[in-house]
């Protein structure tokens, strides 16, 4: 597979998981990209966290996420118990793949192949159980919703879907192709 197939997979993949919810951006899909001999690896930069925000970790992009989608859902007094509930999972994703990630930076350099991938498992399982999570918890706060809530909330991750879909076509094609 050449790695622009593999791109447009990888894009696919994250699109399909953008149509889940927007909130779903708290938790981490990069991993980092191995780094040249002598200099630290990337910070992994989560779409689902946001946009990286200069000056900001991903502790405050995840609450700047959780503001906007404050927001955008218009959430109600008598839906608070259930945003409140959501809202931790986002957090405690966000704070359990950090540790991961960073564990994975500091070990990096003395990883062999057969390590690295174990690390990569470790960060696709993790990711995976915070979807599972983050859905539950939005579940069971999308059931509360009225439906014209509702309406507005599907309109908002369709929306989100389609930037981030437009963002990763964009990303994956250089003018030169």
């Amino acid at each position: 597979m050449t790695k622009i197939q593999s791109n447009h997979l990888a894009s696919a993949a994250l699109a399909a998981l953008l149509s889940l919810p927007v909130a779903a951006l708290a938790q981490s899909s990069q991993v980092p990209t191995p780094a040249p001999r002598g200099t630290a690896p990337p910070a992994v930069s989560s779409p689902m966290a946001g946009p990286p925000v200069a000056g900001k970790n991903a502790e405050e992009r995840v609450e700047h996420r959780i503001n906007e989608l404050h927001a955008q859902l218009r959430i109600t007094p008598a839906e608070r118990v259930q945003w409140d509930q959501f809202a931790e999972v986002m957090r405690t994703n966000a704070r359990d793949i950090d540790q991961i990630v960073i564990q994975r930076a500091q070990q990096f350099q003395s990883m062999n192949a057969l390590q690295n991938m174990q690390s990569y498992e470790q960060i696709a399982e993790a990711h995976a159980q915070h979807v599972q999570n983050l859905v539950a918890a939005f579940q069971t706060l999308y059931t509360t919703m009225p439906d014209q809530q509702k309406q507005l909330a599907d309109q908002v991750f369709r929306a989100n879907a389609e930037q981030h879909q437009q963002s990763a076509i964009q990303s994956n094609h250089s003018p030169n192709e």
